[in-house]
Formats: C-alpha cells, sequence, structure tokens
C-alpha cells in the first residue's frame, strides 16, 4: 500500500503467492539440472509463465533466487514410511538406523543429489552454499552426532571415539555408492549404522 500526495492510501500490486511458488518450483529442478552457473533466470521465468522483471521484482540477482530455493528445501521427511512411534526405552542404536534410513530416503528423492553436486560446484555462490548446509547438511550431522554422544553417555559405545568421522562414516557411504554407480541396497541403512556402531566400540543388538 502507498501514500498519496494528499495522505491518502492507495492499494499496490498484490504479490501473486502462487507465481512464487510456481517459480521456485522451477528453479529448484533447473539449479539441480544444470548448476547455479548455468541456471538461467530467463529460461526460469519462461516455463513459469511470468517476465523476469517479475522474478527480479521478488528476487533481485540469480543468487537470491537461488537461496529462496535452498530455503525451502529440509531435510526433514515427512512422508517417509517410517513408523516413528516413541519407544518407551532409550535406544541409540534404533535411534541411528531411523536417521540413516530417513537420510537415505530423502537423498534418493528426485533432483536431491543433482542438487548436492551442484553445491560441490566451485562456481555455486557462497552464499547459496552456505545456506544449504545450514538448512540441510547440518541439521543432520547435529541429530547423528547427538545420537552417538547419547551412546556414549550412556557407555554404549567408546567414550574416546571419534564421533565426527563416525557421522561422515555414515552419510558419506551413501554418497560414495553413488558416485561409483552401484546400486544403494535396501537394507543400505541397517547395514551402516551396524558398521558405525562397531567403528565407535558399540555391539550391535541380537
Amino acid at each position: 500500500m502507498q501514500q498519496t500526495a494528499h495522505g491518502a492510501r492507495k492499494i499496490g500490486r498484490t504479490r501473486d503467492s502462487a507465481i512464487d511458488q510456481r517459480v521456485l518450483t522451477i528453479a529448484a529442478r533447473h539449479l539441480a539440472d544444470q548448476g547455479f552457473e548455468s541456471m538461467s533466470v530467463a529460461a526460469i521465468a519462461r516455463e513459469a509463465d511470468t517476465t523476469r522483471q517479475a522474478i527480479y521484482r521478488r528476487w533481485p540477482a540469480k543468487a537470491d533466487l537461488a537461496a529462496a530455493v535452498v530455503g525451502t528445501i529440509s531435510d526433514d521427511v515427512p512422508d517417509a514410511p517410517l513408523d516413528h512411534t516413541p519407544s518407551p526405552f532409550v535406544d541409540p542404536y534404533g535411534d541411528l538406523v531411523r536417521e540413516l534410513t530417513d537420510f537415505a530416503w530423502g537423498v534418493s528423492g528426485p533432483g536431491r543429489l543433482s542438487l548436492v553436486g551442484t553445491m560441490l560446484q566451485d562456481t555455486t555462490d557462497t552464499s547459496v552454499r552456505d545456506g544449504y548446509r545450514a538448512q540441510v547438511v547440518a541439521p543432520r550431522r547435529h541429530r547423528l552426532r547427538s545420537i552417538l554422544e547419547q551412546a556414549q553417555r550412556l557407555e554404549l559405545v567408546d567414550a574416546e571415539a571419534d564421533l565426527e568421522i563416525a557421522v561422515t562414516l555414515g552419510t558419506g557411504s551413501w554418497y560414495a555408492r553413488a558416485l561409483a554407480g552401484e546400486p544403494v541396497p535396501d537394507d543400505w541403512a541397517v547395514r551402516t549404522a551396524a558398521l558405525v556402531w562397531r567403528a565407535v566400540g558399540g555391539t550391535t543388538p541380537g
């Protein structure tokens, strides 16, 4: 809403949230498929049936649009087919299996692995990469480390275990298989959790 010279107010153009969502959805696909450097605002505008000017009014630079895309991404996977019923007892090992299962489900989603590749490119804007790390990478690593720290407090694993490497081993093994072109097995989360658990000095149940 704008103020006129006589103090009266007039209604300005309202922002169309439908266009916002359409642009962000299309931009997310372009960012994952083409990378940040090759992502074209003009191409996104054409596909979204809008104009570059309309996009730049919302996001003044391509980096702002890419950062907005990253801001819509969460590492949580609310529709993952898992049973998250609270356990009546403390179960860090079970939590580790569930966390890695959630990770595998999320990173297997359309465009997610390509987006990881985009974030590793030197040409990706620093603010976009930092946003992705804060929004997606850091929360998952924090949860995995918290699970292993709880296991240490309960004396289920070695007190001196290198948890930083253990966390990286967990998620990193998925990316390593994907880069090698090897299919990720359906029981990847269970097998990886068992390996990480034994690596930090734990004994796998059963």
